[in-house]
């Protein structure tokens, strides 16, 4: 077996295992069935859901059900928390529900641009190895463990703390951060739409504000539903704060803004324009006026 074979297959469990910790933290002081925590249980449920899922996409080699069922496992377990957790109070529900927003509008954009597209060329070296690929459905269930990680947390924590002046602020922040994410992308779409713009990059709109609006309204609202959980954390559940973090630092430094850039800089690296916009626009957090 080759070397990278042999560090693939230590990444699966080392993936496992910090969805685990992950699990084991968060459910302190939380809601159990059974005699089980809640919490662990829907972090279980995370990574089998995308196991379950792979295996009929390997067997037909196929990407088209990646970023959606992503996105439905969030609904799916948000959903089934809300359900099972006793005695959920309005922070819980207003957490499950923006969850759950958030994850549906993602699900729908990534399907339909699948669905334009054809296929996802990100994977086309990753499909023929059972092990790429198995790593790859692996790290999705946590990622979807440590983005949910606060929201989950909060709704089967044991603390219940009714909604206060953190909930609006939290609550205001998503709501802006979702907007911005929203439009951005709608602005995108519709700008690789029209033919007149094949082969040119956006700058117009709140790409004209930053490189990338529709992460940093990503960010924005994580950190929004981060400070709604709050009040009701305890203990090692204070893990729950990895979310807005983890999400941040994905965007930032692994597959977000670093991969666009790269690809942006091959396509248009050289261009006056191109340049100019580069050098006038941030590359995350608006600039005002």
């Amino acid at each position: 077996m080759k070397d990278s074979e042999k560090k693939r297959l230590i990444a699966l469990p080392v993936v496992v295992v910090l969805g685990a910790l992950l699990a084991w933290a968060g459910s302190q002081n939380g809601a159990t069935l059974g005699g089980f925590p809640i919490f662990a249980i829907a972090v279980a449920a995370a990574f089998i859901i995308q196991w379950l899922v792979f295996i009929p996409s390997f067997k037909a080699q196929t990407e088209k059900f990646f970023d959606l069922t992503g996105s439905l496992t969030y609904v799916v377990i948000t959903v089934i928390l809300a359900l099972l957790t006793p005695g959920i109070d309005a922070r819980g529900i207003l957490l499950a529900a923006l969850v759950s927003i958030w994850a549906l509008r993602l699900g729908t954009f990534l399907s339909r641009r699948i669905s334009k597209s054809g296929k996802d060329d990100r994977f086309d070296d990753i499909k023929p190895s059972l092990i790429r690929f198995l790593n790859v459905w692996t790290v999705q269930g946590l990622w979807v463990v440590f983005t949910a990680a606060a929201a989950w947390i909060a709704i089967t924590s044991s603390q219940k703390v009714g909604l206060d002046w953190l909930a609006i602020v939290g609550l205001v922040l998503w709501v802006v951060g979702f907007g911005i994410e929203v439009v951005a992308d709608l602005q995108k779409s519709r700008f690789k739409a029209d033919p007149a713009n094949k082969g040119k990059f956006i700058s117009t709109g709140l790409w004209s504000k930053s490189r990338h609006p529709n992460y940093f309204g990503e960010i924005m609202l994580w950190v929004g539903v981060a400070i709604i959980a709050a009040p009701v954390l305890q203990g090692w559940q204070w893990v729950a704060m990895i979310s807005p973090v983890f999400v941040a630092l994905l965007l930032l430094k692994v597959s977000g803004i670093p991969l666009l850039e790269k690809k942006a800089d091959k396509h248009w690296g050289g261009q006056a324009d191109y340049e100019a916009y580069k050098k006038n626009t941030p590359v995350l957090i608006p600039k005002l006026g």
